[in-house]
């Protein structure tokens, strides 16, 4: 993408202080229920109210949304609050209308990003809009699909773009209800600089009790902005209850957030941090050549495997291994998920490495 520097003009245009804040129920449910929560938010630092029409949901039989006619309800929100409106948009018919009722931002949503068939639609029906678009992030850990999404939309010439985290799908139990895979959002954030980055905490969560802290994380990270589910009797809620916190606890949230500078100016600051950086360096070079010295070993359990025809995947051994390592880890305060992501990330190319091996 030439010229990605206008991608953030029109989040430049806001003048903000803080971050974007982007917050509202995750569906509209009735013109009272937007109107309400829109008016509790007016008095918050919210500069969007967001609201799902359409609810694309995994399974039929869960409410998907009121269609159409919330988008009437958007409008009288905006008229009475002055608030910006945005809401999903899934494919082309759903962006004429929004288009039509003067939606402010529009949000392509995980599901969506997926496919590149329907964004290439969405990208053809929004071509030439000044209107600022957000991708969230597909609902697997692929940053691929996620930069491809972008770029469709850059090249259907729509500049006011920017990106939504809300995490990633995993068959593994998690604290998390969408694994946040940060590095896949630091990446993107590593590709375009320049391309604003939104957290969406509630659909990471799950549940509203980590969501501070889900926003905390972003903001030390330098995202841009926070989409934030808020209903104003969020255990009633129509959808995803459990994620919704009040217009009055996002206000207490957004007051004790801490914003971080990028650098500073402190000559004791730069000197230790300098200092422990060097540290991180001279560590992760060992663990470079610790974890080569071990595929060494590695290779030579497989050409032994090779020799007496061994099956490579050794079940009893993998799980002996991994059950020792949570317990050390645990001891050096790692947590579980962390262990099992690294040894079997260690494992996996060892087997790599002795299928090799044994198939040559």
């Amino acid at each position: 993408m030439e010229n990605k520097k206008e991608l953030r003009t029109w989040l430049d245009n806001f003048n903000l202080n803080h971050p974007l804040v982007i917050a509202g129920p995750c569906s509209a449910e009735t013109e009272e229920q937007v109107l309400t929560i829109a008016h509790q938010l007016k008095e918050t630092d919210t500069n969007v109210f967001r609201a799902g029409i359409w609810k694309p949901r995994t399974r039929p039989g869960n409410f998907e949304g009121v269609g159409a006619l919330g988008l009437k309800w958007l409008q009288k929100a905006k008229e009475e609050t002055g608030l910006l409106m945005t809401t999903e948009v899934a494919n082309a018919n759903h962006v004429d209308l929004a288009m039509k009722h003067d939606i402010d931002i529009l949000w392509i949503g995980a599901r969506t990003t997926v496919s590149p068939f329907i964004v290439q639609e969405i990208a053809e029906a929004l071509r030439g809009t000044d209107k600022p678009v957000l991708i969230k992030n597909p609902v697997n850990p692929d940053l691929s699909l996620w930069l491809g999404a972008v770029e469709r939309m850059y090249t259907s010439d729509i500049k006011n773009l920017g990106v939504i985290h809300r995490g990633f799908s995993t068959y593994e139990k998690t604290r998390y209800r969408n694994n946040p895979e940060w590095q896949i959002a630091i990446d993107l954030q590593n590709r375009f600089p320049d391309l604003p980055l939104i957290l969406d905490p509630s659909h990471i969560a799950g549940r509203r009790d980590i969501i501070f802290d889900l926003c905390q994380t972003a903001l030390d990270l330098n995202y841009d902005g926070l989409m934030v589910e808020t209903h104003h009797d969020p255990d009633n809620a129509w959808s995803d209850a459990a994620q919704q916190i009040t217009p009055s606890t996002l206000d207490k949230y957004t007051e004790d957030l801490r914003i971080r500078t990028e650098e500073s100016k402190s000559t004791v600051f730069k000197n230790k941090i300098n200092t422990l950086r060097t540290q991180i360096d001279v560590i992760d070079h060992q663990l470079i050549d610790i974890l080569g010295k071990r595929m060494t070993v590695a290779n030579e359990i497989g050409k032994l495997k090779k020799e007496h025809n061994v099956a490579v995947l050794q079940t009893k051994r993998w799980n002996e291994i991994l059950g020792k390592m949570i317990l050390q880890g645990e001891e050096k305060n790692l947590s579980e998920e962390f262990i099992l992501r690294v040894f079997k990330a260690i494992h996996q190319e060892s087997i790599n490495h002795q299928e090799e091996i044994i198939n040559h």
